[in-house]
Protein backbone atom coordinates (compact mmCIF):
# COMPACT_ATOMS: atom_id res chain seq x y z
CA UNK A 1 0.00 0.00 0.00
CA UNK A 2 1.37 3.35 -0.85
CA UNK A 3 1.83 6.03 1.97
CA UNK A 4 -1.11 8.56 2.38
CA UNK A 5 0.19 11.76 3.27
CA UNK A 6 -2.41 14.26 4.89
CA UNK A 7 -1.66 18.01 5.53
CA UNK A 8 -2.41 18.97 9.79
CA UNK A 9 -3.55 22.63 9.97
CA UNK A 10 -3.73 23.86 12.72
CA UNK A 11 -6.03 26.79 13.42
CA UNK A 12 -4.27 28.36 16.51
CA UNK A 13 -0.79 29.80 16.92
CA UNK A 14 -0.21 29.19 20.32
CA UNK A 15 2.92 26.97 20.83
CA UNK A 16 1.03 24.80 23.59
CA UNK A 17 -2.44 25.68 22.68
CA UNK A 18 -4.95 22.58 23.00
CA UNK A 19 -5.53 22.38 19.01
CA UNK A 20 -2.06 21.89 18.65
CA UNK A 21 -1.82 19.10 21.60
CA UNK A 22 -4.75 17.59 20.20
CA UNK A 23 -3.23 17.36 16.84
CA UNK A 24 0.05 16.19 17.73
CA UNK A 25 -1.63 13.46 19.57
CA UNK A 26 -3.70 12.82 16.48
CA UNK A 27 -0.32 12.38 14.67
CA UNK A 28 1.19 10.05 16.67
CA UNK A 29 -1.73 7.31 16.22
CA UNK A 30 -1.43 7.57 12.95
CA UNK A 31 -1.49 3.71 11.43
CA UNK A 32 1.66 2.39 9.19
CA UNK A 33 1.08 3.96 5.48
CA UNK A 34 -0.34 6.98 6.64
CA UNK A 35 1.70 10.33 7.19
CA UNK A 36 0.32 13.07 9.11
CA UNK A 37 2.36 16.48 8.93
CA UNK A 38 1.66 19.75 10.22
CA UNK A 39 1.77 22.82 7.55
CA UNK A 40 2.61 25.99 9.20
CA UNK A 41 0.07 28.59 8.22
CA UNK A 42 1.58 31.75 11.14
CA UNK A 43 3.59 32.93 8.29
CA UNK A 44 0.71 34.02 5.74
CA UNK A 45 0.24 37.47 4.30
CA UNK A 46 -3.37 38.40 5.25
CA UNK A 47 -5.05 37.46 1.43
CA UNK A 48 -5.80 40.71 -0.93
CA UNK A 49 -6.38 39.87 -4.49
CA UNK A 50 -4.41 42.33 -5.54
CA UNK A 51 -1.13 40.51 -4.95
CA UNK A 52 -2.26 38.21 -7.32
CA UNK A 53 -3.56 40.33 -9.69
CA UNK A 54 -0.32 42.60 -9.88
CA UNK A 55 1.89 39.57 -10.01
CA UNK A 56 3.15 40.25 -6.30
CA UNK A 57 2.29 37.25 -4.63
CA UNK A 58 4.48 36.70 -1.34
CA UNK A 59 6.49 33.84 -0.98
CA UNK A 60 4.90 32.40 1.57
CA UNK A 61 1.65 32.09 -0.31
CA UNK A 62 3.79 30.25 -3.04
CA UNK A 63 5.55 27.88 -0.62
CA UNK A 64 2.14 27.06 1.03
CA UNK A 65 0.53 26.31 -2.02
CA UNK A 66 2.89 24.44 -3.80
CA UNK A 67 3.39 22.59 -0.61
CA UNK A 68 -0.19 21.61 0.45
CA UNK A 69 -0.36 20.17 -3.34
CA UNK A 70 1.81 16.99 -2.32
CA UNK A 71 -0.88 16.06 0.45
CA UNK A 72 -3.95 13.92 -0.87
CA UNK A 73 -6.21 15.14 1.82
CA UNK A 74 -6.28 17.89 5.04
CA UNK A 75 -7.24 17.82 8.76
CA UNK A 76 -8.20 20.79 10.20
CA UNK A 77 -7.65 21.11 14.18
CA UNK A 78 -9.01 24.33 15.09
CA UNK A 79 -10.26 26.70 18.21
CA UNK A 80 -13.27 28.38 18.36
CA UNK A 81 -13.28 32.35 18.18
CA UNK A 82 -16.45 34.06 18.81
CA UNK A 83 -18.23 31.13 16.97
CA UNK A 84 -16.17 31.09 14.18
CA UNK A 85 -12.83 29.96 13.48
CA UNK A 86 -9.68 32.01 13.45
CA UNK A 87 -8.49 34.64 11.34
CA UNK A 88 -5.21 32.78 10.68
CA UNK A 89 -7.21 29.64 9.39
CA UNK A 90 -9.85 31.58 7.10
CA UNK A 91 -6.96 33.79 5.90
CA UNK A 92 -5.29 29.92 4.72
CA UNK A 93 -8.37 29.16 3.05
CA UNK A 94 -8.46 32.11 1.36
CA UNK A 95 -4.73 32.21 0.00
CA UNK A 96 -5.21 28.67 -0.64
CA UNK A 97 -8.54 29.39 -3.20
CA UNK A 98 -6.92 31.45 -4.99
CA UNK A 99 -6.08 32.94 -7.85
CA UNK A 100 -9.37 31.59 -9.27
CA UNK A 101 -9.69 28.41 -10.60
CA UNK A 102 -6.08 27.23 -9.25
CA UNK A 103 -7.69 26.27 -5.52
CA UNK A 104 -5.15 24.02 -4.03
CA UNK A 105 -8.64 22.36 -1.57
CA UNK A 106 -10.46 21.21 -4.75
CA UNK A 107 -11.51 18.04 -4.51
CA UNK A 108 -9.54 17.24 -1.44
CA UNK A 109 -10.93 14.53 1.27
CA UNK A 110 -10.87 16.99 4.58
CA UNK A 111 -11.89 16.47 8.32
CA UNK A 112 -12.39 18.76 10.85
CA UNK A 113 -11.31 18.41 14.87
CA UNK A 114 -12.72 21.44 16.85
CA UNK A 115 -11.19 21.57 20.27
CA UNK A 116 -12.57 23.89 23.20
CA UNK A 117 -12.43 23.44 27.00
CA UNK A 118 -15.78 24.60 27.23
CA UNK A 119 -18.64 22.25 26.65
CA UNK A 120 -19.82 23.01 23.10
CA UNK A 121 -16.59 21.56 22.46
CA UNK A 122 -15.68 24.45 19.33
CA UNK A 123 -19.15 23.31 17.67
CA UNK A 124 -19.34 26.87 16.32
CA UNK A 125 -16.05 26.98 14.92
CA UNK A 126 -16.61 23.25 13.65
CA UNK A 127 -19.77 24.17 11.36
CA UNK A 128 -18.48 27.37 10.23
CA UNK A 129 -15.46 25.82 8.94
CA UNK A 130 -17.87 23.16 7.38
CA UNK A 131 -19.52 25.82 5.66
CA UNK A 132 -16.34 26.85 4.24
CA UNK A 133 -15.12 23.61 2.95
CA UNK A 134 -18.18 23.01 0.92
CA UNK A 135 -17.85 25.91 -0.93
CA UNK A 136 -14.36 24.88 -1.52
CA UNK A 137 -15.26 21.44 -2.62
CA UNK A 138 -13.36 20.04 0.57
CA UNK A 139 -14.96 16.25 0.67
CA UNK A 140 -15.93 15.82 4.52
CA UNK A 141 -18.17 13.02 5.82
CA UNK A 142 -21.49 14.77 7.00
CA UNK A 143 -22.32 12.05 9.86
CA UNK A 144 -21.57 11.85 12.36
CA UNK A 145 -21.31 15.53 13.12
Amino acid sequence: MANVKIAVIVGSLRKDSFSRKVAKALMSLAPAGLTLEEVDIGQLAMFNQDFDDEGITPAPWTTFRETMKQYTGVLFVTPEYNRSVPPVLKNALDVGSRPYGQSIWNGKPGAVVSVSPGGLSAFGANHHLRQSLVFLNVLTMQQPE
